[in-house]
């Protein structure tokens, strides 16, 4: 993780340490690098989030791209995977997506995809960093030479659209879904997706007005829209993200579904059908001990990476495993796709739901959660404290006991904050009580820990 770019893209409060200067001069160095690795002017493609601060980034970044001789060519208001996507198909040099994600709507971001639709590698966002934070100017075109933003590309919307709906061969016909848009990107593409399928669908928050994104709603408040599927007897909601890269859904009882609960759905149906490659599922550390005990029981295997769906795709891509995901729901389907796409992963779930004849609750219950209890231990931020901690054989032995008195009911993991002055524990268990416990022995011991 470089001092610009953290595990997705460069984050920060428009205004304060995200600015229009310093997206001008992201977009300068993104521009510079790719004609560094062409020889020729680069083409880029560029898509945004609902943020009132948004377009003014946008702007700047396009200014800056075509001032060093870029092209660039906007797609509007548009989910982040679709960037990926389109960047492949246009045989772009880069995707741009301007977002938070889940964030509030004064925060905002700048992330790059590759020309084919992956993450920028470490090597190639450093270089861009060095530019950025040099002091050294990067060479400004003039005449003919700078670059053009291309217009007309309403229909590129459309062929993502085009594409999400290819991803599954059901008309959904019999479902009654509710989809909350997080009134964010989702807004401009869910309706026009969902209106091409036999299923009865309707919205909520797809009303955005830059400040009111992921404004309890969307995947990180679930509150609204599990009382309203409840309320309305729809058979399942639907919740995307501010950027629709990833996808939660509740059952027909209000119940949530996580990203391990559709991971375990689609990797079953998956596996009945002769497509799950390698007989696994990648998950992170931070998945729920129900999705461990789901595999053990359905014969699967299932592999733990670092938390991150950048590491999950790693590993994915290294095996051509394809599934993988996020408890919070990014979910990755590698035969479809090079990123988490929440409408993708929205899609391959209602298919599967519709193909069962099952009620959502009962299909989803085929992987249990159990209860989860996080601490978060405040340690000193200088002197390497955190990193002794973790390095503790102390530590080490403390945390083996605890999971030696679970056994297989229950699961310790404890890790440092990748961010902040913290350690995090994080214990499972079939009950709520029995994983508070063993989380709180665990923090009183690490603060009691001489260091």
């Amino acid at each position: 993780m470089g001092k610009l770019f953290g595990t997705d893209g460069i984050r920060g409060v428009v205004g304060e340490n995200l600015t229009a200067d310093m997206a001008f001069r992201v977009g300068q160095a993104i521009a510079t690098v790719l004609e560094e690795e062409k020889g020729s002017r680069p083409t880029v493609v560029i898509g945004k989030d609902t943020r009132i601060s948004s377009d003014m980034l946008e702007s700047a970044l396009m200014a800056g791209i075509c001032s060093v001789g870029g092209d660039v060519k906007p797609l509007g208001t548009i989910p982040t995977p679709a960037v990926a996507y389109l960047s492949q198909q246009e045989r772009a040099d880069a995707g741009i997506v301007i977002s938070a994600s889940h964030n509030p709507y004064e925060h905002n971001g700048i992330k790059v995809f590759s020309g084919q639709g992956y993450k920028l590698s470490d090597a190639v966002e450093r270089r861009i960093e060095e530019k950025i934070l040099s002091d050294a100017p990067m060479k400004v075109r003039t005449r003919g030479e700078i670059g053009r933003r291309h217009h007309g590309m309403r229909q590129l919307k459309r062929d993502y659209i085009d594409f999400v709906a290819s991803t599954v061969e059901s008309d959904l016909a019999g479902l009654k879904i509710l989809v909350d848009c997080a009134n964010g990107a989702a807004s401009a593409t869910a309706p026009e997706l969902f209106g091409r399928f036999k299923a009865h669908t309707d919205f909520i928050n797809h009303a955005p007005d830059g400040v009111n994104i992921n404004n309890h709603c969307g995947s990180t408040h679930l509150e609204d829209l599990a009382a309203a599927v409840v309320r309305g007897g729809y058979d399942v909601g639907v919740a995307f993200d501010g950027d629709a890269d990833r996808c939660l859904l509740v059952d027909e009882k209000g119940g949530t579904i996580d990203g391990d609960k559709v991971m375990a759905v689609c990797a079953l149906d998956m596996k009945r059908r002769g497509k799950l490659n390698g007989n696994t599922i990648v998950a992170t550390v931070m998945s729920n001990l129900g999705l461990h005990e789901f595999c053990r029981n359905q014969g699967i295997e299932l592999i733990c990476t670092d938390v991150g769906d950048r590491n999950v795709l790693e590993k994915m891509l290294e095996k051509d495993f394809r599934i993988g995901g996020e408890q919070s729901g990014h979910t990755i389907f590698t035969a479809l796709e090079t990123t988490g796409d929440g409408e993708v992963t929205a899609l391959q779930f209602l298919q599967v739901l519709a193909r069962s004849g099952e009620k959502a609750s009962a299909l989803a219950g085929c992987c249990a959660t159990y209860p989860q209890v996080l601490v978060n231990v405040e340690v000193p931020h200088s002197g390497g404290v955190k990193e002794k901690i973790m390095a503790s054989p102390e530590l080490a032995e403390a945390v083996k006991r605890e999971e030696e008195a679970l056994g297989s009911e229950g699961r310790v993991l404890v890790r440092p904050s990748g961010t902040e002055a913290l350690i995090r524990v994080m214990v499972e268990a079939k009950t709520a009580e029995t994983a508070k416990d063993v989380a709180s022995k665990l923090a009183e011991f690490i603060k009691a820990m001489k260091i």
